[in-house]
């Protein structure tokens, strides 16, 4: 796949259908997710198409919006899934359950719920953690919330997470995927975010190391300081 993380993201929502491994060439600007550069294109990639890789496992989200009578919508991300204001111009309403359980009521701009591979992304500017990729967890960050206790939760992979959607919103909230598929929620719907049982097979050359990476793309001093 040729292009930035935004390519690979789109790429990565086919690939799982499919089953095919992906490997990313880097066309765009951070390239988080696309490991090879231009310039090693003949060397790196011709050593990939021979055998010579790593092959990692990343999970992606699965969500639903539906009602009590109908489901409107289905998608995949691999990075996150985030539910924001769409035209309302205050804080949205909202409850949190993971496991049929209750988390917290919310007043906010917004939640995102990051995957680890997308923890370097959206989540990470709203104030999130970085997670290890081979972490089995997903976190939720919430957006300019009302409340100054609300803080980003790192929660089990496995678990089903639903998002209650309040009777008291003024208007449709969105739903997008991977910055992508961008859905309207009516209030009093729900969505629901849980694991998709197909997992992204993402290629690497064999000098990938994702704490290099880490240092690269975020500017970390990687001097050695004694």
């Amino acid at each position: 796949m040729v292009g930035g993380d935004g390519s690979l993201l789109s790429a990565a929502r086919m690939a799982i259908k499919v089953d095919t491994p992906v490997i990313g060439i880097n066309r765009g600007r951070l390239g988080f997710l696309t490991d090879i550069l231009p310039h090693e294109l003949e060397t790196q990639l011709s050593a990939v198409l021979s055998g010579y890789y790593e092959e990692e496992k990343r999970f992606l989200l699965h969500t639903r919006i539906y009602d009590e009578d109908y489901t409107y919508f289905e998608g995949d991300a691999l990075n996150d899934v985030v539910l924001g204001r769409g035209k309302e111009t205050h804080l949205i309403e909202f409850s949190v359950y993971v496991n049929r359980q209750l988390v917290s009521h919310y007043r906010s701009d917004g939640m995102i719920l990051s995957t680890p591979t997308g923890s370097t992304a959206y989540a990470l500017s709203a104030g999130g953690p970085i997670m290890h990729p081979q972490l089995n967890a997903i976190v939720l960050v919430p957006m300019f919330s009302h409340s100054l206790s609300s803080r980003p939760l790192v929660i089990d992979g496995e678990a089903k997470i639903e998002l209650h959607i309040s009777q008291f919103n003024e208007s449709d909230l969105r739903v997008s995927c991977d910055g992508h598929e961008s859905r309207m929620v009516k209030p009093g719907q729900k969505v629901t975010v849980q694991k998709n049982g197909h997992q992204l097979r993402l290629l690497h050359p064999l000098d990938y190391h994702y704490y290099d990476t880490l240092r690269s793309k975020l500017g970390w001093e990687s001097k050695h300081q004694g």
